[in-house]
C-alpha cells in the first residue's frame, strides 16, 4: 500500500532535533600602528594579503568559522586601531568579554617591540582576567635584512609574560600556515578551557564534559600548539 502524502521520504522530524548553537570566541589584536595587525586578520580570515590598507579607525572585525574536533566554532578577530586618536572612544568596547589577546610587533621596528609593555599595561588596566590566553606575534619576518628584534629577545619577553611566541609574515604566502596556527592555537586552548566547565545536560546530567584532544595517525595533537 502506498504511503499517504508521498512527497517526502520518511526520516527524523527536523523540528525535534536539538538546536546546536555555534560558539563564538572573541580574539582582539593589539599593537602599534603599521605592525601588520590588519594584514594578519586578512590572512587568517580570507587567506589573502590586502593590496592596500589604511589605518584602522576605532575597531574593525572579521570572522572565520573553523571546525575543531567535530565542533564548529566562529572565531571573531577584532582588529584595533594603534593610534591613540582613533582608540579613545572604543577601548572599553573591544576589551569587553574578550576571550583571547594577540599582541603584535614589527620585527623591523624596535620601538614597536618596546611599546608592548604599554599595550600589556592597557590590557591589564581593563581587567582582562589572567586566564585569558595571550600570544606574542612578531610580524614582517620576510624582511630578513631589516630585522631589529632578535628572536632570543622576543622569546625572553614572551616567557616573562607567560605567552607563546610566533614569528611570521602576513605578506608571505608561504607563511600562511603559520598565521593560521596563531589563531587556531588560541581557538583550541579556548575550546579546552570552555569544555572543562561545559555541562552536557542531555548526555550526562550534572557532570562536567572534559575535552580530549584528538590525534592523527602519527600521534600528533589536532591542536597546532
Amino acid at each position: 500500500m502506498a504511503a499517504a502524502g508521498g512527497g517526502r521520504p520518511p526520516g527524523p522530524d527536523s523540528s525535534l532535533e536539538p538546536y546546536v548553537q555555534t560558539r563564538i570566541f572573541k580574539i582582539i589584536v593589539i599593537g602599534d600602528s603599521n605592525v601588520g595587525k590588519t594584514c594578519l586578520t586578512f590572512r587568517f580570515c580570507g587567506g589573502t594579503f590586502p593590496d592596500k590598507t589604511e589605518a584602522t579607525i576605532g575597531v574593525d572585525f572579521r570572522e572565520k568559522t573553523v571546525e575543531i574536533e567535530g565542533e564548529r566554532i566562529k572565531v571573531q578577530v577584532w582588529d584595533t586601531a594603534g593610534q591613540e586618536r582613533f582608540r579613545k572612544s572604543m577601548v572599553e568596547h573591544y576589551y569587553r568579554n574578550v576571550h583571547a589577546v594577540v599582541f603584535v610587533y614589527d620585527v623591523t621596528k624596535m620601538t614597536s617591540f618596546t611599546n608592548l609593555k604599554m599595550w600589556i599595561e592597557e590590557c591589564n588596566g581593563h581587567a582582562v582576567p589572567p586566564l585569558v590566553p595571550k600570544v606574542l606575534v612578531g610580524n614582517k619576518c620576510d624582511l630578513k635584512d631589516l630585522i631589529q628584534v632578535p628572536s632570543s629577545m622576543a622569546l625572553k619577553f614572551a616567557d616573562a609574560h607567560n605567552m607563546l611566541l610566533f614569528e611570521t609574515s602576513a605578506k608571505d604566502p608561504k607563511e600562511s600556515q603559520n598565521v593560521e596556527s596563531i589563531f587556531m592555537c588560541l581557538a583550541c586552548r579556548l575550546k579546552a578551557q570552555k569544555s572543562l566547565l561545559y555541562r552536557d545536560v542531555e548526555r550526562r546530567p550534572g557532570r562536567a564534559h572534559r575535552l580530549e584532544l584528538t590525534r592523527d595517525a602519527n600521534g600528533k595533537s589536532a591542536c597546532p600548539c
